[in-house]
């Protein structure tokens, strides 16, 4: 698992955070003491994922200038920028294709999500898709719910047409072959959501259900959320050796 990036999406605006966020992106906003982007690096070392390529826009000079190459930390990063235009979340992936070889992971980079890494690449990697979903039960609790997942299938997914029988949602982590970006044109302005649809309604893509909620800075409310959860949160991950 060493080997295998994660491509972390950290090129948006980030408007609802505004004024906050008006000279510095949102990867630096300050959490418990330290950029926000610091604790989601060390969760990912922790969990035996050292490289990392940072899919970046908006003042994403500062976050590339504050990181470096990563070797100070023990980890590669590596950046890669959009185009002359917002490419969208798959279309920024898709030109980061050439540093993420043959399988990746997919996340954004607002989210703390501390989850058990290796056994999701494990039931990704005897499995012959091309990509995985991180769910967890949602009933509306923390967003409007997405997708139905029953029996350990994952059916259906659509964040524009949502029915009753979506009780779980996208955790935000996922693992994607390098044949699920490809199939995109490089410059094309693509979201994940419309990607991963097609992908489930191809059964070209399966769940993994897990139960620790997630943490994000997207807003005021849930920044302070986090700030409360990883003010408190003592190290609990031991380095893995993989």
């Amino acid at each position: 698992m060493r080997d295998v990036p994660a491509a972390i999406l950290a090129g948006g605006l980030a408007t609802r955070l505004r004024p906050i966020t008006q000279a510095i992106p949102k990867a630096l906003v300050d959490v418990a003491g330290r950029p926000f982007i610091d604790h989601q690096l060390d969760l990912l070392s922790a969990a035996g994922i050292r490289r990392t390529v940072l899919c970046l826009g908006h003042l994403g000079e500062q976050i590339e200038q504050y990181l470096g190459d990563g070797s100070s930390r023990g980890v590669d990063i590596r950046y890669s920028y959009d185009g002359d235009s917002p490419a969208g979340t798959a279309g920024a992936i898709r030109w980061a294709t050439p540093m993420l070889g043959d399988a990746f992971w997919v996340m954004y980079g607002d989210s703390y999500m501390d989850i058990d890494y290796r056994a999701i690449f494990d039931h990704f990697s005897t499995s012959d898709v091309l990509g995985l979903m991180t769910l967890i039960r949602n009933d509306n609790q923390w967003d409007t719910s997405n997708v139905i997942f029953q029996d350990g299938k994952l059916l259906r997914y659509d964040k524009q047409n949502r029915t009753p029988e979506m009780n779980y949602i996208d955790y935000g982590v996922h693992l994607l072959r390098r044949e699920a970006i490809t199939r995109l044109e490089p410059g094309a302005r693509v979201d994940l959501a419309d990607l991963y649809r097609d992908l489930v309604a191809e059964e070209k893509m399966i769940g993994f259900e897990v139960r620790q909620r997630f943490y994000e800075i997207g807003t005021p409310k849930s920044l302070d959320e986090a700030r409360r959860y990883l003010q408190d949160r003592q190290p609990a991950l031991i380095p893995s050796a993989a």
